[in-house]
């Protein structure tokens, strides 16, 4: 029987063993080394491992319950793999290190996570990779690729700006070259609201701290790849020693099951904070794909499944950039900080010019979390009665 997605968040990677008895959540393995019987069972799993088979060997190299998690996740996405990395940056990182060599183009789009350009601008053009910067939509990709390009990288939508891209249009573009991968940061999509690899991409990275984690309480990022690429990127996974502990790993279980519950609620209070924003005259506007006024509007209709918490508001010319600084220190329920995805309200600013990709009056981030919606527009009021306007 088909599932629907919020059942097989509920289900997914658990354990059904056929036993009088089972716990509900797989248990927490905790390992360094593994023992085997005999010699013949050592040299048998070592063979499994270097054909690429996952199993049970060293604590580094996963146990049942990191095995459980990527499961999961591989699942969620639809992929052939997913590998575990102690942060989102590291997965990015990971991906980035893997596929690239010198000599290698790369595209990616102009808003996806800062500490992802940096690397790119920082580390990988140091050494003899080309990371060029589009702005603009699979228009724009046609005219830039160039037969050594090995990498198209997205962020959908793109970090605080939320800008959308076709992936299915970008991932046609790229019909035939077998040597370019196209990766795409999930993210804000992650728990199923957007699958980047059943829209033609061939890796999807995921942020587990975000809404995945849901909870403010652990950091962890995730690759899910396709068949054609998910083999060298866990080889060299492997190589590298990248791995992170079971009790992340349970958590993270731990989160997933209750995603689809958590973003509902998220939506539902941010959708009712967007509507008291946009009747404010200090609003230019409020960046969220789901709204029909977001220029990306049907590419998330047509793409996405649901929606979560995080949004950002332009305000017009006359509120300056210290204005925005003023009112979130004002805010009383909203944390200052980064990051975003757990229970709580947050709210940080970025600098006017300082966000690659937006030209328009001062922004502020808003995390809508899961505190009664009449509270956090409470809040807001006070804030911005002190605004010019």
């Amino acid at each position: 029987m088909k599932q629907r997605d919020k059942t097989r968040l509920v289900h997914v990677a658990r354990n059904h063993a056929e036993a009088d008895t089972n716990s509900v959540n797989p248990a927490i393995v905790r390992a360094s080394t593994v023992l085997y019987k005999d010699t013949s069972t050592l040299k048998s799993v070592r063979g499994r491992r270097e054909r690429g088979e996952r199993v049970f060997s060293y604590g580094a190299r996963g146990t049942p319950t990191t095995f459980a998690l990527e499961d999961a996740l591989s699942e969620i996405e639809q992929g052939a793999r997913t590998m575990l990395f102690p942060t989102g940056l590291a997965a990015i990182a990971h991906v980035l290190l893997s596929v690239l060599k010198p000599g290698d183009h790369c595209l990616l789009s102009e808003s996806i996570y800062g500490p992802a350009r940096a690397i790119a601008v920082r580390y990988l053009a140091q050494r003899g990779i080309a990371c060029e910067f589009y702005h603009g939509g699979h228009e724009e990709v046609a005219r830039r690729l160039k037969p050594e390009t090995r990498m198209v990288y997205v962020e959908i939508p793109g970090s605080i700006i939320y800008d959308l891209q076709d992936l299915p249009a970008i991932a046609a573009l790229l019909e035939g070259r077998d040597d370019t991968l196209l990766a795409a940061d999930n993210t804000w999509g992650a728990s199923g609201l957007y699958r980047p690899l059943t829209l033609g991409a061939d890796i999807s990275i995921v942020a587990i701290t975000k809404y995945i984690a849901g909870h403010s309480d652990l950091v962890m990022g995730s690759v899910t790849a396709n068949a054609r690429s998910a083999d060298q990127l866990c080889f060299d996974a492997g190589l590298l020693g990248q791995t992170v502990s079971s009790d992340d790993a349970y958590l993270a279980l731990r989160g997933l099951r209750t995603a689809s519950a958590r973003m509902a609620m998220h939506r539902a209070h941010a959708m009712e904070v967007i509507g008291w924003l946009e009747r404010q005259p200090q609003v230019d506007r409020v960046l969220y794909p789901p709204l029909p006024s977001h220029p990306g509007h049907e590419l998330w209709k047509r793409d996405f499944t649901g929606a979560n918490g995080l949004l950002s508001v332009s305000f017009k010319p006359y509120v300056t950039q210290d204005d925005a600084d003023r009112l979130v220190d004002r805010l009383k329920l909203f944390g200052i900080g980064a990051s975003w995805g757990g229970f709580e309200s947050l709210a940080i600013v970025y600098p006017q010019g300082g966000v690659k990709g937006w030209s328009g009056g001062a922004l502020v981030r808003l995390h809508i979390g899961l505190e009664d919606p009449a509270d956090i527009i409470a809040d807001l009021e006070q804030g911005f009665a002190e605004l010019p306007g």
